[in-house]
Formats: C-alpha cells, structure tokens, sequence
C-alpha cells in the first residue's frame, strides 16, 4: 500500500470521525463557556461576523471557535470561519467572518451556535474534544 493510499485512508476516517461527533455536546467543565452577541452584521458583499466570548482550560492540541448561522431553515447551516483559542482559563472574545457559499443570509432573526472545540491527536488520529457550545438567536443588520 502507498503512502498516499494510507494518507488518504487516514483522513477519511478523520473526517468519519468528526462527522459522527455529537451536533450539540455538553461542555466538558462548567467553568467553559463560549458566548454569542445578541447582533451580528451582514457585509454589501454578503460576509457575515459574528461575535462573543469564550472561556476553556487545558489543551492538547489546536482549539477553535467556530461558529456558522441559520435562517428560516433550521436544517441549513453555514459556516461562518473559524478563530483559533487560547485555553488559559481566562475569558477572550472571538470575531469570525465568513461569506455563506449559497442561500445569502438577509438582515433580521437568525440562529448561530458556536463551538470551542480541540482536535486532540491522542493515539495518532485527531480527534474532536469539545470545551463548550452555545446556540443564541441573533438579530443580523445590514453594516
């Protein structure tokens, strides 16, 4: 087998992996939190920024704020970027923006959740570890 058909073998079971994590998991501690702000904003080109705090304890490996946002059908989701967290214990805020590849977001109600979540590479695969979730309906405005 080559190198790259192992490589290859690898990473789809990475990305079964994630795709098999829980939707919504509980916070692994209490004490971590991620936060969302009550309004987000809508660029003229389309790019969304969304906002909040996070708060986590000890990591492993590289740790993330994602968030995406949702309108009208809960079932469509899209992902609004990503920022990278630092789990000192201590609160920071995170910004992300990302413009929705299809279905434009418009100005008014919408869902975010956003997640603080560690890939982990304990025994080789890198694996999901989630430090906080939180699912907030937002007003978006035109900036």
């Amino acid at each position: 087998m080559s190198l790259r058909s192992v490589l290859g073998t690898a990473a789809g079971a990475a990305l079964l992996l994630l795709a098999a994590a829980p939707a919504a998991p509980a916070s692994a501690d209490p004490y971590e939190t991620v936060t969302v702000d009550p309004t987000g904003t809508i660029a003229p080109d389309g790019t969304v920024t969304l906002s909040g705090t996070y708060r986590c304890i000890g990591n492993s490996g590289a740790v993330f704020v994602s968030s995406s946002v949702s309108q009208k059908d809960p079932s469509v989701r899209h992902g609004i970027g990503g920022t990278r967290a630092v789990c000192d214990g201590m609160e920071h805020a995170w910004a992300n923006s990302g413009k929705p590849s299809s279905d434009p977001v418009t100005p008014g109600a919408a869902q975010v959740e956003a997640t603080v979540m560690e890939l982990s590479a304990s025994g080789g695969l890198p694996l999901p570890r989630f430090h906080a979730v939180q699912h907030q309906d937002v007003t978006l405005t035109q900036s």
